[in-house]
This record gives C-alpha cells, sequence and structure tokens, in this order.
C-alpha cells in the first residue's frame, strides 16, 4: 500500500476511534432505514457485508456508528435511537433483553473473537517470536489496551496477561483506549510500542501490511461471544430484522470468517 493510501486509512482509523464514528447523512425522507451501533472490532468486516447487503437491499439506508460495547450498553438503557446493536459482549445483549429494551426473539450471537499483541511493521520487537513475553521487553514502554471499564476486548487483554502471568509487570505501562479501533491508533502513531487488539482489524486488508503480530490463545482469556440484538423501538423492524438476517446468514458468516471471527461450534 502506497503511503498516501496509508495515511488516509490511518485518519478514517483515527477519526473512527476518536468520535466513533458518526452516521453518515440520513436517507431521504420517506426511505427505510436501520441505525446500528457497532462495537469497534466490526469496523471493516461489517462495511463489506454491508456492501453485500445493499446490493440485495436497495431500498435500505443503513447508518452505522461504531465505538464502545459497553458505552452503547449504557446509551441503549437509556433508549438511544438506535435500530439494531451489534456488541463485542454478548452479556450486554442478554441484559439488554432481560432489561425488555430488545425485540423478543431479536438475540443472536454473530461470531467470536480474537485478540492478537500487534506492533507497527517496522518495531524492533519480534512479537512473532517472543509472544506474550514481549510486553515485558525493556524496549515496550507503553502497551495499549482498551479500557476494561467498557471494553469487552480490554477485558480479554487483562485476563490474558494474568493467564500468563504478567500482568504484574505489564500493569504500570498500560495506557487505554476508548475502543479497539483506539487502542490500534495509540500503537501505529507511537503512542505506545505494542498494543493487544481486535484480529479483525489487524486483518483487515487496508491495515495488514501496516503491522505484525501474535496471536493470543484463545483458552487464556474468557470467550469473546459477540451479539447482537433488535431494539424494542426501532423505527423499521422488518428492515432491522432483514440485516440481522443477511449477517448471520452464510454470506455474512464467510465474510466474517475472512476476518477472523469464529463461529459459536468452531
Amino acid at each position: 500500500m502506497g503511503s498516501v493510501s496509508s495515511a488516509r486509512w490511518w485518519l478514517a482509523l483515527f477519526a473512527l476511534a476518536a468520535a466513533g464514528c458518526g452516521p453518515v447523512p440520513g436517507p431521504a425522507a420517506g426511505a427505510r432505514s436501520v441505525s446500528v451501533a457497532a462495537a469497534a472490532d466490526l469496523r471493516f468486516a461489517f462495511e463489506e457485508i454491508l456492501d453485500e447487503f445493499r446490493r440485495s437491499h436497495q431500498g435500505v439506508h443503513v447508518l452505522v456508528t461504531y465505538g464502545s460495547s459497553g458505552n452503547f450498553f449504557s446509551q441503549l438503557l437509556n433508549q438511544a435511537p438506535f435500530d439494531l446493536y451489534l456488541s463485542a459482549d454478548a452479556e450486554y445483549t442478554r441484559r439488554l433483553a432481560q432489561a425488555g429494551v430488545a425485540l423478543p426473539d431479536s438475540e443472536f450471537v454473530y461470531g467470536i473473537g480474537r485478540i492478537v499483541l500487534w506492533t507497527p511493521a517496522g518495531s524492533p520487537v519480534e512479537v512473532e517470536g517472543l509472544g506474550i513475553n514481549a510486553l515485558t521487553q525493556p524496549s515496550v514502554r507503553r502497551v495499549a489496551i482498551a479500557n476494561p471499564r467498557h471494553a469487552p476486548y480490554g477485558r480479554a487483554a487483562a485476563a490474558a496477561m494474568k493467564s500468563f502471568g504478567v500482568w504484574e509487570a505489564v500493569e504500570p505501562r498500560l495506557v487505554f483506549g476508548e475502543n479497539v479501533a483506539q487502542t490500534l491508533q495509540f500503537v501505529q502513531s507511537g503512542n505506545a510500542e505494542i498494543g493487544v487488539v481486535a484480529l479483525a482489524l489487524a486483518v483487515a486488508p487496508p491495515l495488514a501490511g501496516l503491522g505484525r503480530y501474535w496471536e493470543i490463545p484463545t483458552d487464556s482469556h474468557p470467550r469473546l461471544e459477540q451479539a447482537g440484538v433488535v431494539l424494542r423501538w426501532a423505527r423499521d423492524r422488518d428492515a432491522a430484522m432483514a440485516l440481522r438476517a443477511f449477517l448471520i446468514s452464510p454470506e455474512g458468516r464467510r465474510t466474517l470468517a475472512r476476518y477472523g471471527f469464529l463461529q459459536p461450534g468452531d
């Protein structure tokens, strides 16, 4: 990828991390639409799925805001105006269903997330060979993770470090991103030497050549079961349910698999 193209993608990722990638301009009056609150790790995979969805549902306008699953959860408890919620933690969708703010029987699991240690392509840290021990190298002064207070990928990162016995050594070096996209941006911009990010971002075509990574074993942290739900106040339930169905269709699942998401049976 050329330097101009790389810069363009990283500016887009920075905007996503800093501002949650707000919705695009709305549809024309009378058009069908679905407003989606989506976990930041879905940024590239979901956009590809939406390209496919729009070809077969040309009358439906989809507006997406990407950000922290925990922050969205709090907003939805206060009836934030989204129609479909795609969380990086199935616990949030279960709690919304229990609170009665989800459309009955609309909850669904769309994938299992994976985490990696990620460092820029030119970094001297040999993350592929060192594995988790890359976090404790003297040259690593700052380690970026998503904020565990509201970001599922941050909680998984902390749990993996504790499982490997490196938490106490790494904790003083931690810097926290608002979401997993901002975490990746911290590392790419030089504000951290290494970060724990979503595999789905690390392998995205616009980013794949910009860094190197080591996948953290899935048995070292709680399973990152990612789920969605249609909200009770969805303005166009049929359109929201159509997007839900497409996401978990064979076509949608194939796209998710290309971005490293596992399926519930895997």
